[in-house]
């Protein structure tokens, strides 16, 4: 049983690792000579430009930025309360309120990349005075690590769904 408890443990830290990563890391899109995220677009890997309401389609960057910084606290706070159950539940008992709020976590990392995905094309082509030299690019380890931080986390909620605790 230790070693299960060191497992989803440990599982849950990376989930949570991996959506920090995702999120403040500048590497959701990526060429030769640039790379960009929902955050700031750097070309020459010096010339930065934050993301601000002056670009168009800023809305739609704000629901990504908005709704991976709710799945990363939605993580941290799931494991926050995993640790309180783990001493306050009677043996038999599920850990329902953990999985919930990180299958919530789960679902909002889910949204921010597919908003992501669907909608960078709109967001280059819309704002080509800072993405002029991003028409090469491909997804960058960031957007990957997104969604497999989704997976991740759907797994570890649904983990806490079916565990109880034991002795």
């Amino acid at each position: 049983m230790l070693v299960l408890l060191a497992f989803i443990i440990a599982f849950h830290i990376t989930s949570a690792a991996l959506l920090f990563i995702a999120t403040i890391d500048n590497a959701w899109w990526v060429g030769d000579e640039f790379f960009a995220d929902v955050w700031r677009i750097c070309t020459n890997n010096t010339n930065c430009t934050v993301i601000s309401d002056s670009f168009q389609e800023y809305s739609t960057l704000q629901a990504v930025q908005a709704t991976m910084i709710l799945s990363t606290i939605l993580c941290c706070i799931a494991f926050f309360i995993f640790v309180l159950q783990l001493f306050r539940l009677k043996q038999g008992e599920r850990f329902v309120l953990t999985s919930i709020i990180q299958l919530m976590a789960c679902l909002c990392v889910m949204i921010a990349a597919s908003i992501y995905t669907d909608r960078r094309e709109d967001i280059h082509e819309k704002n080509m005075q800072f993405y002029y030299m991003t028409e090469g690019g491909s997804y960058g380890y960031s957007y990957i690590l997104a969604w497999v931080a989704f997976a991740c986390t759907f797994v570890s909620g649904m983990m806490y769904l079916i565990l109880r605790k034991r002795k």
